[in-house]
Parts: C-alpha cells; sequence; structure tokens
C-alpha cells in the first residue's frame, strides 16, 4: 500500500482559487429556474436564508476550521464535541449524500449539452435516456480522473471551471438582463416592494423559505483541504466571506435575470436558464452564441461535480486512516488522492444513475433524491452547528484564530439560529412539495423517511463494526482532544472520552 505524503499539495490552493472552489460547491445555475416561478418574492427568500443559514454556516465554518485545523473536516469538529461516533456520522452524511446528489446535478449537464447542437433537435435529443446516462457517466468519470490526479489539477479545474461556466455565464445573463430592462422592455413579473415580501401565513411558503436554505449549503465542504491552503488560518475566513457574498450576488440576480424574460406559465426546470439566453442573446444581436454559453455551463457543471468528487472522498480517506473503515479503503495513489475511496464512490454514483434514468417517472425520482440528499445534508448541519456551542464550554481555552462574533452570546445567536434553520428545513424536507406532482404523497413521505431511516443507521453499524487493526499506526492524523493520553493501538472508544 502506498503511503501518504506529507500534506500532499500543501500550499497549493489560493484564497481566490478556494473563494472560487466555494462559489462552485454553492451555486449552481440550474436551481434558478426553481426559484424565478416566485418572482421578486425569490430575492426575500434568498436574502431570509443568506441571513438564517448562509451567514451562520460560513462565520461557524471559519471558527471551526481555523481552531481545529488538523485533518478530517467536519468529522473532526463533530468529533471532537460529541465524540468519534457523531463525528462519523456526520462525514458519512456529506459522502453518501454527494453520492446520491451526482446523478440529479448531472443530468442537468446532459440538458445542456444537448442545446449545443441544432435548437430544433435539443428537445429531442435531451429527452434520450440514453443520450442523458451517457452524458452523466462520461462527466462523473471525467472528474473523477481529473480528482485522482491530485489537489493542484482539481483546484485548477474547480477554479478555472468555475469561471468560465458558472461566473461568467452568470455575469452575461445579470448583465444582459440589466440592459435589457434599461432599454425599456417590459419584465414578466412584478418589481415593486408588494412582489418582495410573500405571504409567509401560507404554510406552502414556509416550506420554500426552509428549502431554500440549502441552495446553500457547501460552504464549509472544502474545510478537508485546509492543510493545502496558503496560511490558512488567515486566508480561509477571507475566502469564506468572498465567496459566501459571491454566492448571494449571483443567485438572487441571476434568478431574477430568468424571472424578467422568461412568462411565468412557461418556466422549465430543465430549460428555462438556456431560454432566458437565448432570449438575452437573440434581443442583442448575438443569438448565436446560445450554443457557446450551453457548452459554457456543462463545464459549469464540471468543475461543481470535481469539487463535490474530491471533497468528501479526501475528508473520508483521513477518516479511513485513523481507523474507522478498512485498511482495503486506505489506498492512496501518487498523488496523495484515495483512490479506492473514489472508485466505490463512482460506482456507486454509476449504479444510481442507471437506476435513475431508466425509472419511467424521472421527475418523481428525481424529487425524492433531491430532497433526501437535503435531508442526509441537514443532519450533518445540525451536528455541525450544535458542535461550535458545545465546543465553546468544552475547550474554552483552544486557540481559535477566528471566532464567531459576540462572545458566547454571539455563538449562541449565531450558531443557535443556524441550528434553529437545519431543524427546521430538516423538519419541512419530508413534506409532499405543492408545486412537484410525486404521486401518491403518502408513498413519497414513505420512501422519504424510510431511505433516511437507512441512510442514517448505517454509519453507525459501519462504526460498531471497526477493528484496531484498521488504524494505520504510520498516519500523522492528530488524535481528538480528548483522546490525548490513551494508549497506542487501543480501540477507539464509542464515546467520548473523559479529558485527563
Amino acid at each position: 500500500m502506498s503511503q501518504e505524503r506529507t500534506r500532499p499539495g500543501a500550499g497549493t490552493i489560493t484564497v481566490a482559487g478556494l473563494a472560487v472552489m466555494n462559489i462552485v460547491a454553492v451555486v449552481s445555475l440550474r436551481g434558478l429556474p426553481a426559484e424565478a416561478e416566485y418572482g421578486l418574492a425569490s430575492t426575500f427568500y434568498y436574502l431570509f436564508a443568506a441571513l438564517f443559514f448562509l451567514a451562520p454556516v460560513g462565520l461557524v465554518a471559519a471558527e471551526l476550521a481555523t481552531g481545529w485545523p488538523e485533518e478530517g473536516g467536519m468529522f473532526r469538529w463533530v468529533g471532537e464535541a460529541f465524540g468519534s461516533r457523531w463525528g462519523f456520522l456526520a462525514i458519512l452524511m456529506v459522502f453518501i449524500e454527494g453520492c446520491i446528489w451526482f446523478p440529479t446535478i448531472l443530468t442537468f449537464a446532459a440538458v445542456t449539452l444537448a442545446y449545443t447542437g441544432d435548437a430544433a433537435a435539443a428537445q429531442q435529443i435531451s429527452g434520450d435516456k440514453l443520450f442523458v446516462l451517457a452524458v452523466v457517466l462520461g462527466v462523473f468519470w471525467l472528474a473523477t480522473l481529473v480528482a485522482l490526479r491530485g489537489v493542484r489539477s482539481f483546484s485548477q479545474v474547480a477554479k478555472w471551471g468555475g469561471i468560465v461556466g458558472t461566473l461568467v455565464p452568470a455575469t452575461i445573463l445579470i448583465g444582459l438582463a440589466i440592459a435589457y430592462l434599461a432599454a425599456g422592455n417590459t419584465s414578466q413579473v412584478e418589481l415593486s416592494w408588494g412582489a418582495f415580501v410573500p405571504d409567509l401565513s401560507k404554510f406552502s411558503n414556509i416550506v420554500l423559505a426552509a428549502g431554500i436554505f440549502l441552495f446553500y449549503a457547501g460552504m464549509e465542504m472544502n474545510a478537508v483541504h485546509v492543510r493545502s491552503i496558503r496560511n490558512p488560518i488567515r486566508n480561509y475566513p477571507i475566502a469564506i466571506l468572498v465567496a459566501a457574498l459571491g454566492a448571494v450576488v449571483v443567485l438572487v440576480l441571476g434568478t431574477l435575470a430568468i424571472a424578467v424574460v422568461v412568462p411565468k406559465g412557461q418556466i422549465s426546470l430543465t430549460q428555462s436558464l438556456l431560454t432566458a439566453f437565448d432570449t438575452l442573446l437573440g434581443w442583442a444581436g448575438v443569438g448565436w452564441a446560445g450554443p457557446v454559453l450551453a457548452a459554457m455551463l456543462a463545464v459549469g457543471v464540471l468543475a461543481g461535480v470535481v469539487t463535490w468528487v474530491a471533497g468528501p472522498a479526501t475528508g473520508l480517506l483521513s477518516v479511513a486512516r485513523a481507523g474507522y473503515l478498512p485498511r482495503w479503503f486506505h489506498r492512496t495513489n501518487r498523488a496523495g488522492m484515495p483512490s479506492r475511496i473514489l472508485l466505490v464512490q463512482a460506482a456507486i454514483v454509476t449504479a444510481l444513475s442507471v437506476m435513475f434514468v431508466i425509472l419511467p417517472s424521472v421527475q418523481a425520482a428525481y424529487q425524492l433524491l433531491s430532497q433526501l440528499t437535503v435531508i442526509l445534508y441537514l443532519v450533518a448541519y445540525v451536528l455541525m452547528f450544535a458542535a461550535v456551542i458545545a465546543l465553546r464550554y468544552s475547550q474554552p481555552d483552544r486557540p481559535r484564530r477566528y471566532h464567531v462574533p459576540g462572545g458566547m452570546v454571539g455563538v449562541w445567536v449565531i450558531g443557535g439560529c443556524g441550528l434553529l434553520a437545519a431543524t427546521l428545513a430538516l423538519v419541512v424536507s419530508f413534506v409532499p412539495p405543492a408545486q412537484v406532482e410525486v404521486g401518491s404523497p403518502t408513498t413519497y413521505v414513505g420512501l422519504l423517511v424510510g431511505l433516511s431511516v437507512v441512510f442514517v443507521a448505517l454509519p453507525f453499524w459501519a462504526y460498531s463494526a471497526r477493528r484496531p487493526s484498521w488504524r494505520d499506526e504510520t498516519l500523522d492524523f492528530a488524535p481528538f482532544t480528548w483522546q490525548v493520553g490513551a494508549t497506542a493501538g487501543e480501540p477507539l472508544p464509542d464515546v467520548r472520552a473523559p479529558r485527563p
């Protein structure tokens, strides 16, 4: 078995690179049409979610990453607070939800690639299941191969792919929409204060407000690369702040740009982004650029997938070698990447993609899988927010270069706000969406609950099956604070041990 290099890729990710990676991890232009249907009210939802979810995630992740910069990411943070069992649950939730999420995001890539050719044939091609499956698997395996090449390779692809495929198209979309309105064209939605504030007395609007929280999910994910960041204690919080502001601007203005030019009754989850581009490019007299923009959007999907392929797998490698997964999973390649974990992840995604594409009701399956990823990720977020509060009490003297502002009151307000928001979103995620046909609501909820229970139980089962021989004694994985002084080679405790 190859040995892990000391800090592979150390110092290879800059502030700008990490900021773009975080924006790409968070922002997906494919989700804009779903919110464009709500017109100016979508801005309220985005700002509401940014205030009560994104800001707490960014501030909490900055404190946890600079206070505990050792390898492990969310596993490290939650494990320090509640023990390795719960840390293992958190990291497995992120890894599993990523595997389930990939087929849904890559379906969008297939549709955008279809629109790089003849517009008349695009509708037929994008509905071809074999074409969709080929694109889904092709893009994902390409992303896996990029990730296998190491930190430098995937960070460069994520950064430049994110710029070309997310930031540039978003800038073009927003800029053209502003020019379109400035030229005196009529907006398809009302742009007034009355349209900004939705009726929150309606339960469906509360469900929507909670569901939009996950548009900002992933801001903490790249913390697993903290050892590859130049001057991480200073640069990580800066990158988080830049990425958070960038994400809000792109999501708010991008959604409004679609709402301005696409009539509400014609908004489609898969095609309206491209329709908005075609309308605005045609108005500007550069309609020929439509296929070019579609190709750029596909590049953006690749950049986002590369970021998500590498992040959770890298974090899971450290956890595996610390003794929580069999030695078979410890394998790294010459670039220091977790080759076997990445290949297992690819095999799972391949199987799920085949099942997803061949199902007769793709819309219902898409909604079910999307909600399942939200639920699993929110479980990890609940643990993360609870951890930052608990650690202020259990490790008050731990050096933290960045603190959530406001002392104990501040961490309770900000961390508690994030905890409450994540819990609310978790609960309402089981409510069938009124806007999407899911068949029998009872069957839908039953499947969602059943799958959630299975996937949450899986990490606990895997944790209980671990063996002392799984631990790699050559690993420089720092022990938890509460493990310091434990005898080397002993089985790791199921719960947090008392601090000496």
